[in-house]
């Protein structure tokens, strides 16, 4: 799939975002002409870093789309050969669950796909979803578990994630009954440097723990990735034929603590949360297989790296100080 990239159009699906930013910038960078749908393509904030990225006054096209809308996206995916859609609501406390998360995603990337089943010349669709996909299924993360492909969460945990990444039914089922090859990525908690202009959930988290003023650090465990990997493995996901099923996307499983540790380390004039908010001793740790994403030649960013361009980026945006 990698030949000719030059003459190969893509879409992309809410291109705004943290993941969708950096993906649109390499598809840019590797000659693809890019569809970009958002909800407001006439919001600065959501345009203005898409539109100075190389390559894009020759090849980046925005549209506006809504994935509620059936149809929205015929049209816009006319003329393309992959599409990624990464477009989906990622929030910590909602009022209404159902149509401020699973309406949009459920039936939001259902929208995406029937668009795709009318297209023959789309080869091959690549969908963002989520670890939150793999883990809970009721099995115990202890630190000789190794979490991989195979795993599938249990619907009532997450709904949304499921449906996107189930083989018992949602979008794989509908992409299997349809002829569409669909491919979905699995990525952990994404840091690193930032293009858009406005904060986005995971930057918030870490903001929280440098300028909250908290005394305490959740014994939260994280599952750490780069959005830069997490990107790059989107794309090739779509250019080498042999990809298929899904890919768990993550550098390392850390309790918050260890993150803590080495933001300390790189930044010691930051003043960190340095006790546990529990008097329980945290859970022990897992790991997450790396076997499978090897094939797209994807090799991790280091922890400690995506932390550092992390801090370096939000200092450049003037959203901390060091």
């Amino acid at each position: 799939m990698s030949e000719a990239v030059a003459e190969k159009v893509v879409c992309v699906t809410g291109a705004a975002g943290f993941i969708a930013s950096w993906l649109v910038k390499l598809l840019l960078l590797r000659g693809y002409t890019v569809k970009a749908t958002l909800r407001n393509p006439d919001d600065p904030t959501k345009i203005e870093h898409l539109l100075a990225l190389e390559g894009a006054k020759e090849r980046l096209h925005l549209f506006k789309a809504d994935l509620l809308e059936e149809g929205s996206f015929d049209s816009i995916v006319e003329g393309c050969e992959g599409v990624f859609h990464t477009a989906s609501p990622v929030l910590l406390e909602v009022a209404n669950p159902k149509v401020e998360l699973i309406d949009p995603a459920v039936n939001g990337t259902l929208n995406v796909l029937r668009s795709c089943t009318k297209v023959p010349s789309i080869r091959r669709v690549v969908v963002t979803s989520s670890i939150v996909a793999t883990i809970f299924n009721g099995k115990t993360l202890t630190p000789d578990v190794i979490v991989d492909e195979t795993w599938f969460s249990d619907p009532a945990f997450s709904l949304v994630c499921s449906f996107k990444d189930s083989s018992r039914g949602g979008c794989l089922k509908f992409a299997k009954e349809n002829g569409i090859d669909l491919v979905t990525m699995n990525p952990g908690f994404v840091i690193g440097p930032f293009l858009q202009p406005t904060i986005n959930l995971t930057m918030e988290i870490i903001l929280n723990l440098i300028n909250g003023g908290a005394q305490t650090f959740p014994s939260s465990t994280y599952r750490w990735v780069d959005v830069r990997d997490v990107a790059n493995a989107h794309v090739q996901a779509f250019e080498i034929s042999s990809a298929s099923g899904r890919y768990c996307l993550v550098e390392r499983v850390t309790y918050c603590s260890e993150a803590i540790k080495i933001l300390q380390e790189l930044y010691p004039a930051l003043h960190l949360p340095q006790k546990n908010a529990d008097d329980e001793p945290p859970m022990p740790t897992y790991q997450i297989s790396k076997e499978k994403v090897k094939s797209l030649a994807i090799d991790f960013i280091p922890l400690e790296v995506s932390l550092k361009d992390t801090m370096e980026n939000l200092k450049e945006k003037n959203f901390i100080k060091l």
